[in-house]
């Protein structure tokens, strides 16, 4: 699961679907592997504008990386050293993945395991939306 996904997903239990506190879903126990890409300037200034900064700023710190700017670059680096920052921001949210671990609810304290790089989001039948049951018998 690529860092940057995470900031594109709450709980999914019910009763957090109104709390600010499901969202960011926080790593725990978590296999970190980098893995080369070609770096993409134009995604990345594409993507920035839907980032939540806040919430890329708190994962990267919880998995030991500290050198993410605390405010959001606007995308179109002018300097040698703006251009570097997209470069480390490429790094950490496209060639980042977690492998292994959990994703953690802020406000209910579920976990969503991760298994080879897939998180799992299926709730048990208790934590879920109920459904109506609807016979297709006459």
């Amino acid at each position: 699961m690529k860092l940057l996904t995470v900031n594109f997903l709450t709980c999914a239990v019910k009763v957090c679907k109104s709390s600010a506190a499901s969202f960011p879903l926080h790593f725990q126990d978590a296999e970190v592997e980098q893995r080369e890409m070609d770096y993409n300037p134009t995604f990345l200034s594409n993507i920035l504008p839907r980032l939540e900064w806040d919430a890329i700023v708190t994962v990267a710190a919880e998995l030991g990386f500290t050198n993410v700017p605390a405010t959001k670059p606007d995308g179109n680096p002018e300097t040698e050293e703006e251009q570097q920052v997209m470069r480390d921001l490429h790094t950490l949210l496209l060639e980042t993945e977690v492998v292994e671990g959990k994703l953690v609810c802020g406000n209910c304290g579920h976990e969503y395991k991760i298994k080879e790089g897939i998180a799992n989001f299926l709730l048990p039948n208790h934590l879920g939306t109920p459904r109506d049951v609807v016979s297709s018998k006459p």
